[in-house]
């Protein structure tokens, strides 16, 4: 079952047990995935999905910091609800500690000597971690273990 026939299930789902927070999120993922059919004038596959997901994600998480420091806690919490919702449709993401080694073997793969290499680094790392990790949190990973 492809992620979009996952999307039109939950859609589904949330429509029958009246949950509005779930069904406008569903429907607000839909959106974009359609947006970006639309600008690439072709079908999206599952990767291409899990991008646009990944996307929404990080703009949840953006938004719940700036909620947060601008004292708005119920909008943080609403974004948090909905960020929630989007990650049910990510792969399983990766641990602090999962992320710290799959860099480390990186690191000592391309035998890298300092923060100059920041970018070889994360050329090799983003495929692994893409939808599966923050690249925020991938990005100051690989900054604090080449210090």
């Amino acid at each position: 079952m492809t992620l979009k026939d996952q999307l039109n299930d939950a859609m589904k789902a949330a429509m029958k047990a009246r949950d509005d927070l779930r069904l406008s999120a569903v429907r607000m993922v839909r959106a974009a995935i359609k947006n970006r059919e639309i600008d690439t004038r072709a079908e999206l596959d599952d990767k291409a999905v899990i991008d646009v997901i990944s996307t929404m994600a990080k703009q949840r998480r953006e938004s719940i910091r700036m909620y947060r420091e601008g004292k708005r806690l119920e909008l943080a919490e609403k974004e948090e609800l909905e960020l929630a919702v989007l990650l049910e449709f990510l792969p399983t993401q990766l641990s602090p500690g999962e992320i710290d080694s799959l860099i480390s073997k990186v690191i000592l793969d391309l035998d890298v000597h300092g923060v100059k290499d920041m970018g070889r680094i994360m050329k090799a790392v983003t495929p692994l971690t893409a939808g599966k990790a923050d690249g925020k949190m991938v990005s100051d990973s690989v900054r604090r273990l080449l210090v």
